[in-house]
């Protein structure tokens, strides 16, 4: 089974993976983007802001897609695959920038992944109260510095994004306990 955290800066997803990594002890532990080495370049070059335009910024991560599709989810399709975000993500962020059709998108990401994509998603899902204290409790980072409404527009859009990936989007509280979150997690993996 292919599954995906996702969530919001500060929501807990390397937390859950780690946690994750010792229920499921075979799983392969990815992620996007930079898991595979062609995907390590990308990642360095995206996070240089080098790439003046977004589109060129988003047709990267779909290369880094590619890739991750090719390296990692295709030769261990019979295993466990957890991954610290998805297509679902990529899609996200560009849905919130706004200058990709959402059919385009779709189309895209369809032909940067061959249409495979992880069975369940669970997003870490993050009320605004609990974004604005854990973001007060740390030093912000460049995406994080864009603010609170940005990052919850970010969770909206993650939502959205798994809608038009027809990917099982699966909610989870993630002000609930460290323990709580692994355990619902591990519940709707065994189902």
């Amino acid at each position: 089974m292919y599954i995906a955290i996702e969530g919001i800066d500060t929501a807990g997803k390397s937390t859950q993976i780690e946690k994750l990594r010792e229920v499921f002890k075979d799983a392969i532990i990815t992620k996007e983007p930079g898991a595979t080495e062609v995907g390590k370049h990308i990642r360095e070059l995206v996070l240089s802001a080098k790439a003046k335009s977004k589109k060129a910024e988003f047709l990267l991560f779909l290369a880094d897609r590619a890739e991750h599709i090719k390296e990692v989810i295709e030769p261990n399709k019979n295993r466990m695959i957890i991954s610290d975000r998805s297509a679902v993500s990529g899609v996200a962020y560009a849905l919130v920038q706004g200058n990709i059709d959402k059919k385009e998108l779709v189309a895209l990401n369809n032909f940067a992944t061959d249409s495979i994509y992880p069975q369940k998603v669970f997003l870490l899902y993050l009320t605004k109260d609990e974004l604005e204290f854990r973001l007060s409790q740390k030093k912000l980072d460049g995406i994080e510095l864009r603010g609170v409404e940005y990052l919850l527009n970010i969770q909206d859009a993650l939502v959205e994004a798994a809608k038009l990936l027809n990917i099982e989007l699966i909610k989870i509280d993630a002000t609930k306990s460290i323990d709580a979150i692994r355990d619902e997690i591990t519940h709707h993996i065994k189902g």
